[in-house]
């Protein structure tokens, strides 16, 4: 094995590295040991210098801390003698009082309530049980003036609205008018045409700058303690206004005794001025409270609800008992379209009264107006049937003499057209009702038994007549004109078709009848039938007729004609079209018969004396004096 040799060189070289590297490590120890000695000597000097600072670094943070309790003492003793003037300026406010300058009073107040509210979250201060007693005093005091100054506020402006400026807020077609054609419109039609997209515009009630100082008045009174106070001087003075502005404008007081005395045409004006009293109560009046009780006592710790309830209650409570009386008084015919305006204008305003009246404070309200458009509704619909009955039993036993239509017959009708003026109103008043059937067949009901009851009374009438050919005639005219009526008006599309066609048909009945009864007996003398044959002294015609008879039959012929003429020239056919078709069928069936007559047996009478005491008529004088008939013309004789 061979063993490399290293060279000399390379050994000293190393050697010579090794011996500096020694040198130097020797020297690093030196110089640390070195280092050492002169840090601990600084060591030594620090500690020394810092013995020899502390006394001067504990006098200066004494010197800092009292500058700093100084400072905060003098903050402290600013705010304190800012709040010292504050109460100053405050005071002179509150000892001048709040009539000149209201809102820098409440301000005073509030600037004193933060007095109070200084002072007693820092009790350290030695003062401040003093200041407190001062500024509590103070506020004492402001509180009464304030109350003062809200019953003043409210008197002063609780004053009641003029009617003409409350006539100045309704829609246009219901203000009062100069003209008088005008104001005696049917309410109903101004509700159908214009109610619909009416604009009202509440009043004003209270000026609308003081409303929020009213507002911060009342509040300032509640956090005082005095809330019964300032809800009795609200409503005191409230609801005395409102009472007020119903009164100008015509709102009375009536008992039951008083409505019950009062005549129907009294009765029937304050009625309609009711339904207008309620719109403007309820849209105007009762709107603007609500508005201003809102804006006023919003956010105040009151019985707002409560308040508002108190406020309006007596004036409801009038109007609503008026409306109550009436719906309570004797039924009579004549009430029934009131009370249908009155049902109409509780309608109109039931969702107004909703919100109006809302809360449980205002329930009694609500159920008051509520009932009452119930108990409208209800003898409304009383009264449908007292008519019917009334209209079936009608006493009057007054037979119009000239056969023309009865007054009974044109009341009932027009009292049925006004009813289809009502045909909303009606359907909404079944609907409420429950009538258990459609409102339209409900409707269609109510006016059938109507008809049917006068044409069952009609009948009756009829039968007072003693001569029959004025029963029917009489009979005749009363249901044309029942169905002229019905074809002319709304009410033929509830009657429908065929009641005009059925009741067609009783008029063309009662006319033949009318022709048959009247004109048989006078056709008879103009019939060959019954005449004695054969010869006589008189001589016969060709057929073996009598002259005598022939002569007879002229005569009973001119007797029964001016008969008949100057009896039913007196009665009387009031539509033209139905005389004019009467005469024609009454000419359709004499004429012809009168000309064959005459030209068959004329000759025979005019070769005697006196020809014209028999044929005392040509055919055209005949069909002249028919158009003589059913004119209703006047004699001096008495009639038959």
């Amino acid at each position: 094995m061979g063993v490399n040799v290293m060279p000399q060189a390379a050994t000293e070289t190393l050697t010579i590295k090794a011996a500096l590297l020694r040198d130097s490590l020797h020297k690093s120890k030196t110089n640390t040991d070195s280092m050492v000695a002169i840090l601990g000597s600084f060591d030594h000097r620090l500690s020394a210098l810092e013995a020899a600072m502390r006394p001067t670094q504990l006098r200066t943070h004494a010197i800092r801390m009292a500058h700093e309790n100084i400072d905060k003492t003098l903050k402290s003793a600013d705010v304190i003698l800012m709040q010292f003037d504050i109460a100053r300026q405050a005071e002179a406010t509150i000892l001048r009082g709040p009539h000149e300058d209201l809102e820098s009073y409440l301000e005073a107040v509030d600037l004193l309530k933060g007095i109070v509210k200084f002072f007693t979250s820092n009790k350290n201060f030695k003062s401040s049980d003093g200041v407190l007693t001062h500024v509590n005093n103070l506020l004492a005091k402001s509180v009464s003036k304030l109350e003062e100054e809200f019953r003043q506020i409210m008197t002063n402006c609780s004053k009641p609205i003029e009617p003409d400026r409350l006539f100045d807020c309704l829609p246009k077609s219901l203000r009062p008018s100069n003209n008088p054609e005008e104001n005696n419109t049917s309410k109903h039609d101004h509700n159908a045409k214009s109610l619909e997209a009416a604009v009202y515009k509440p009043p004003q009630l209270m000026q609308a700058r003081l409303l929020p100082l009213m507002h911060d008045l009342a509040q300032q009174l509640v956090h005082a303690g005095h809330l019964q106070q300032c809800f009795k001087i609200y409503r005191d003075c409230r609801s005395s206004a409102l009472e007020s502005s119903l009164r100008k404008l015509g709102v009375e007081k009536l008992s039951k005794e008083d409505v019950q005395k009062m005549p129907w045409e009294t009765l029937e004006a304050k009625i309609a001025n009711w339904i207008h009293f309620m719109r403007i109560a309820v849209k105007l009046l009762f709107a603007g409270e609500k508005k201003i009780c809102d804006q006023i006592l919003d956010g105040v710790n009151i019985p707002k609800e409560q308040c508002f309830a108190e406020v309006t209650a007596g004036s409801v409570a009038t109007l609503l008992s008026f409306g109550d009386t009436v719906a309570r008084s004797k039924r009579s015919p004549e009430k029934l379209f009131v009370l249908l305006d009155m049902y109409e204008i509780m309608r109109e305003l039931q969702n107004e009264f909703e919100v109006i009246f809302e809360g449980k404070a205002c329930a009694e309200m609500r159920e008051c107006a509520m009932n009452l458009t119930k108990r409208l509704a209800q003898t409304a619909q009383e009264t449908f049937g007292d008519f019917e009955e009334l209209v079936e039993k009608d006493p009057s036993k007054t037979a119009v003499m000239d056969g023309t239509v009865h007054p009974l017959t044109s009341y009932v009708i027009n009292y049925v057209k006004f009813l289809f003026d009502y045909q909303s109103t009606l359907k909404q008043l079944f609907e409420d009702l429950e009538t258990g059937t459609e409102n339209e067949s409900q409707l269609a009901i109510v006016t059938n038994r109507i008809m049917q009851a006068l044409q069952s009374n009609l009948d009756g009438k009829s039968k007072q007549y003693k001569d029959p050919a004025l029963t029917y005639l009489f009979l005749m005219n009363n249901i044309h004109y029942m169905v002229r009526s019905v074809r002319r008006s709304e009410a033929k599309d509830i009657l429908g078709d065929d009641w005009i066609q059925r009741h067609r048909r009783i008029v063309q009945q009662n006319a033949n009848q009318y022709k048959r009864v009247a004109w048989a007996k006078i056709l008879q003398t103009l019939s060959v039938q019954g005449m004695n044959s054969g010869s006589s002294m008189g001589g016969s015609d060709s057929s073996g007729v009598s002259r005598a008879a022939i002569k007879e039959r002229f005569k009973a012929f001119n007797m029964q004609f001016e008969e008949l003429h100057m009896k039913q020239s007196q009665w009387t056919v009031p539509d033209p079209e139905l005389r004019e078709s009467l005469r024609l069928a009454v000419a359709e069936v004499l004429l012809p018969a009168y000309r064959s007559f005459v030209k068959r047996f004329g000759q025979i009478v005019e070769n005697q004396k006196n020809p014209g005491k028999y044929v005392r008529y040509s055919p055209e004088e005949l069909d002249r004096l028919l158009g003589e008939f059913f004119e209703g013309k006047q004699y001096n004789e008495p009639k038959r």
